[in-house]
């Protein structure tokens, strides 16, 4: 389980195709605040919102490597990723560790495109989202989404689409400082929501 709060970014050093899936290897993280930062073969490390395992680590040249699925590529946009292209990183939490954000499971339901972007006069800016169909029942005013693994809220919710608002922390932590129009995010819906959706009589 992840929270949603990001720890650092990391850079692709490279991302090959392998039958099916994919081989994915990270530099060394950016922005940790914990040095060194802790990681090992096995750990799930929650990489732009999709829980991943790490495969292989080599310390001396600095890279996390990691094995996509065919079922992570097909619901992320990691199948455009490329070197250089930055990714948010977050290790698992710790049982009885605060729950900053909300309880994130790292299963990516779908993507999101960003529509718009406007800066606001704090130094933050409101990024407005449009959902792939059918996650829009999933968009409720001040309810929790989580956006290439950030724990984000929902504001003003409109048929598919729907804004968030940044602080600078999280624009310069995450790789949302470098966003642009039409780019693709992958998105998680909150899990109580998909629970109670499953779980009722008739969904």
């Amino acid at each position: 389980m992840f929270t949603g709060i990001v720890e650092c970014r990391a850079a692709v050093r490279s991302f090959t195709r392998r039958g099916e899936g994919a081989r994915l290897v990270l530099a060394s993280p950016e922005g940790v605040a914990s040095d060194p930062w802790e990681v090992g073969i096995g750990q799930s490390i929650a990489v732009s919102g999709a829980c991943l395992s790490v495969a292989e680590l080599d310390p001396g040249a600095g890279e996390m490597v990691f094995e996509l699925s065919q079922e992570t590529l097909s619901r992320t946009w990691f199948p455009d990723l490329a070197p250089g292209r930055q990714v948010n990183l977050e290790r698992a939490m710790k049982l009885g560790e605060r729950l900053d954000g909300h309880l994130v499971a790292g299963h990516v339901d779908g993507l999101a495109t960003v529509r718009a972007i406007r800066d606001v006069g704090d130094g933050g800016r409101v990024f407005t989202f449009e959902v792939a169909p059918g996650l829009e029942r999933y968009l409720i005013e001040k309810g929790s989404v989580t956006l290439d693994g950030v724990s984000l809220t929902v504001v003003e919710p409109r048929e598919r689409c729907f804004d968030v608002a940044m602080i600078p922390l999280t624009l310069q932590v995450t790789a949302f400082g470098e966003s642009d129009i039409g780019q693709r995010v992958n998105l998680e819906a909150d899990l109580v929501g998909k629970w109670i959706e499953r779980l009722l009589p008739g969904g």
